[in-house]
């Protein structure tokens, strides 16, 4: 059926392009509009009755009626009646009257009756844009299976949907709406959103498709790969195959191995050129020391602001931060990013940008590099199923090595057993980084600044070391920490990337203002190197599910789904409102089935 252009209109008012859209907007209440023997107290009822008597007061208007369907007596009321109300109740008049109905020692009463002229339905009442009747006039002329279908959408679906729209026998209760509906309302409203995601992606022919083999290069490694890591670098070796650019999006756990799946990447793209951009000078030093270990047979640059005139067309790995982003690059068939996440809006613009323009002078134009996205934030594992109607991914969540971190939440009485437990850390050569919520003073918060605590540690310790995000230095402070330091006191700018390899305690402050997920990126800076690590979360609150939650976990990939739990879902895909709930219906914390079964039928959508 084509949508006329006054449905559009209308459809437009709404803010919604389908019909299935359209099935989401729940009746806020039903008239029951179907005449009944049956007197129900305390519900909204239909009377057939006859008007016997009118009385007005100041204030009310007061209506004897008897009502035939009841054979019974009832009062009406309507609380400051409006000038047209007085000409709808005239002595000796028989007609329909709807209103609540109240029972109470043998005596009933029908409050703000109104007249009724359609009656034998239930009829649904929408709170929406449009007019309540121009609403259900709009739901009733379009609504229907055949559209519903068209749209993709399952029958078994659509026929739940339109009992909500079209209701039979019972009126639904709204707040605990029959399990198959609800269950129909989820997967509608999660099916549009993947749908919506899935046209948008994009396939364009790659600048390589014949992958070398690394198996021989794993093999001669002094370490066996995981075999999460193994399924990942097969992943991206049948992303380079087919033909296609390939868009992927790799998320492990913090010291899952990532490094490892980068650098294979390179190898496999190899005699071609490979560009990997990460965050900060540490991160792209930390991964081109790997890479002249690891990938002896390549030349690679480490490219930075420090050298931005070195010439790069010798190379075949280039490795660098986001000044990669603003001079002219060789050309390039892979591209790869390090927590792009970490990238402002502009950056990642001008590194898409530099991925289009890869292609410039090739006879195909059209023809795109390979893109491949790493993060070390885990996602939960609903969340990665609805990206794969918008990029592919792969998760790690398996790491080579067992850390043992032992986490503890603590408060204030706990403060001189912590010191003792720095102190005994430092004596042992270790190290210990302490994370405080703010640089500067605050009134609102309750927990000291560094500002205000810095003194405290630099009187009682030597060795106290001091970044935050403003400090342009902070790199140069974090490579001498890690040389000579025996505290760290910092905002959470150290969250990712950083390895430290003698750091064993963490002290984040206020922990209950953070995301499980950032706490948890937190506890994965110490015992990088096996030694037993510590991860003190210190809160003023005497009790937080939250926190108590989180030190009985230790996987990033639970700690996401803990995280979604207790902040819901934001808008997944476009990064915007994470703390926020985008969806109405779909629970992503619970509604894991329901998240696979739309993934799967839009596949099958696709095959077809």
């Amino acid at each position: 059926m084509d949508i006329t252009k006054e449905q559009h209109d209308k459809f437009k008012k709404l803010g919604i392009t389908s019909y299935s859209e359209l099935s989401l907007f729940v009746p806020s209440l039903y008239e029951d509009l179907r005449l009944s023997s049956k007197l129900q107290p305390h519900s909204m009822q239909l009377i057939d009755a006859t008007v016997e008597a009118v009385y007005r007061s100041a204030n009310s208007l007061q209506i004897t009626f008897f009502a035939h369907n009841f054979s019974h007596v009832v009062m009406g009321v309507i609380f400051h009646p409006k000038p047209y109300m007085m000409h709808q109740f005239k002595v000796g008049e028989r007609d329909y009257y709807y209103g609540m109905i109240e029972c109470k020692g043998g005596a009933c009463s029908i409050s703000m009756p109104k007249k009724v002229t359609t009656i034998g339905a239930i009829t649904p009442k929408y709170k929406s844009a449009l007019r309540s009747d121009v609403m259900l006039r709009l739901i009733q002329s379009t609504l229907n299976k055949e559209n519903l279908l068209l749209e993709g959408l399952r029958e078994d679906i659509a026929d739940e949907l339109l009992k909500l729209h079209f209701p039979q026998n019972v009126i639904p209760n709204l707040r605990e709406v029959d399990e198959n509906i609800l269950k129909a309302l989820k997967y509608t409203e999660l099916f549009i959103y993947m749908r919506e995601l899935t046209n948008k992606r994009r396939y364009y022919p790659s600048l390589s498709s014949s992958p070398s083999n690394y198996k021989a290069w794993a093999k001669s490694l002094p370490f066996v790969l995981t075999s999460e890591q193994i399924e990942t670098i097969d992943d991206i070796k049948a992303d380079f195959k087919n033909g296609y650019a390939a868009r992927r999006m790799i998320v492990g756990d913090v010291g899952s191995g990532k490094t490892m799946v980068i650098l294979a990447s390179a190898l496999m793209n190899y005699p071609n050129r490979s560009i990997l951009m990460a965050p900060t000078t540490i991160l792209a030093n930390q991964i081109y020391e790997e890479a002249k270990k690891y990938l002896p047979m390549m030349r690679i640059a480490l490219f930075t602001s420090k050298n931005k005139s070195m010439e790069l067309d010798e190379y075949d790995f280039i490795i660098g931060t986001h000044a990669l982003l603003y001079r002219e690059l060789p050309k390039a068939t892979l591209v790869m990013v390090d927590e792009q996440h970490r990238f402002g809006t502009a950056q990642r613009n001008l590194l898409e940008k530099l991925v289009s323009q890869q292609n410039n002078g090739i006879k195909n134009s059209d023809a795109k590099p390979h893109f491949l996205q790493f993060s070390a934030t885990p996602i939960p594992r609903t969340q990665a199923m609805i990206e794969t109607a918008h990029i592919d991914v792969s998760l790690i969540t398996s790491t080579p090595f067992k850390k043992d971190i032992a986490s503890k939440v603590i408060h204030k009485s706990d403060f001189k057993e912590l010191l003792e437990h720095i102190k005994n850390e430092i004596t042992l050569g270790n190290q210990v980084l302490l994370v405080y919520p703010l640089v500067e003073q605050s009134e609102v918060l309750e927990y000291q600044s560094i500002d205000e605590a810095r003194g405290f540690w630099e009187d009682r310790f030597e060795n106290v070391y001091v970044t935050h995000g403003k400090d342009r230095d902070k790199e140069e402070v974090l490579r001498e920490f890690d040389k000579k330091g025996d505290i760290l006191i910092a905002t959470t700018v150290v969250e990712v990337g950083i390895s430290l390899s003698r750091l064993s305690t963490v002290v984040i402050v206020g922990a209950e203002r953070l995301g499980l997920s950032t706490l948890h990126q937190l506890r994965g800076r110490v015992s990088r190197t096996g030694l037993k690590g510590y991860c003190f979360l210190y809160t003023n609150q005497q009790t937080s599910e939250r926190l108590d939650k989180f030190v009985q976990t230790t996987s990033g990939f639970d700690i996401a789904n803990l995280d979604l739990k207790f902040r819901k879902g934001g808008d997944l895909l476009r990064g915007h409102n994470q703390s926020g709930n985008q969806f109405k219906w779909i629970d992503l914390a619970e509604d894991v089935e329901i998240v696979k079964m739309v993934k799967d039928d839009l596949k099958n959508l696709k095959v077809e």
